[in-house]
């Protein structure tokens, strides 16, 4: 179990993270985020991109509490959902459940009716 000094050291790392997100400056010109403060425990400076959307290496939380020295960080943060959790639960074993009662709505096929004969010859409504 991880200890109270720890736990509370992580509880103000994520305040940090939050205040970090929330506070950023976008840059509509260079697509990017940028942090407006110095953030310390995050080691994130004024005026550091934190969000762009090309050749860039996203802040990770798991990496920032390794480098505070957390012990097991994954038992800290959720895991990531392509890894596993609710939502791949949710993606596996549900939703594929849709899909077994639409394909038996597929193979339903309605018999051909007998077509009526066209009125006016197929010529429409038109009345000449």
């Amino acid at each position: 179990m991880v200890n109270s000094p720890q736990r509370e050291m992580v509880e103000k790392i994520k305040v940090q993270w939050r205040h970090l997100w929330q506070e950023r400056m976008n840059d509509k010109v260079r697509a990017e985020g940028v942090a407006t403060n110095d953030y310390s425990m995050l080691f994130v400076d004024k005026g550091t991109g934190i969000h762009a959307t090309r050749n860039f290496k996203p802040l990770r939380f798991k990496e920032i509490l390794e480098q505070n020295q957390i012990e097991n960080p994954e038992r800290l943060i959720p895991p990531n959902p392509l890894i596993g959790g609710w939502n791949k639960f949710i993606k596996t074993s549900i939703t594929s459940q849709k899909t077994r009662t639409a394909s038996r709505t597929l193979a339903y096929v309605e018999p051909q009716r007998e077509r009526q004969q066209l009125r006016k010859g197929g010529r429409g409504w038109l009345h000449k």
